[in-house]
């Protein structure tokens, strides 16, 4: 993983009471909706305005390694990393952090989809570039 962390977005996390299991952490379910937003954040901000209002973004596949609890009062970030656009689907890599520290990692697969007819979409080559010079 070294030495990609220079091209990822970054996204902050707030992570809220209802966030806390019966154990006192962040419960397992909560990482996905945090991978969905950062995911999303990414590519309303590295996209042009007339692609993001064009397409809609649907996870296929999450995979999620978890590596460390997480607790109410922690500072969390999303790094979201792009690792390739292949037609209609994008793989990404999101790594959740607590300062220099990992306490996930989560690989993941997403469709892009026609926001009108909400059938497969592939990016056009300028906007999938955006993704990957990150």
């Amino acid at each position: 993983m070294g030495g990609m962390s220079e091209h990822a977005f970054h996204h902050p996390i707030g992570i809220e009471p209802a966030d806390i299991d019966h154990m006192g952490h962040v419960n397992n379910s909560v990482y996905l909706k945090w991978v969905q937003d950062a995911v999303v954040d990414y590519w309303s901000k590295v996209a042009p305005p007339d692609a993001v209002a064009r397409h809609l973004w649907v996870a296929l596949k999450h995979e999620i390694s978890y590596r460390r609890p997480t607790f109410l009062d922690d500072v969390v970030v999303a790094d979201v990393i792009a690792e390739k656009v292949s037609g209609a689907r994008a793989f990404f890599t999101t790594v959740i952090k607590r300062g220099e520290e990992t306490i996930a990692e989560v690989k993941s697969v997403w469709c892009c989809l026609d926001a009108v007819s909400q059938r497969p979409a592939r990016l056009a080559k300028d906007v999938a570039a955006r993704f990957l010079e990150r």
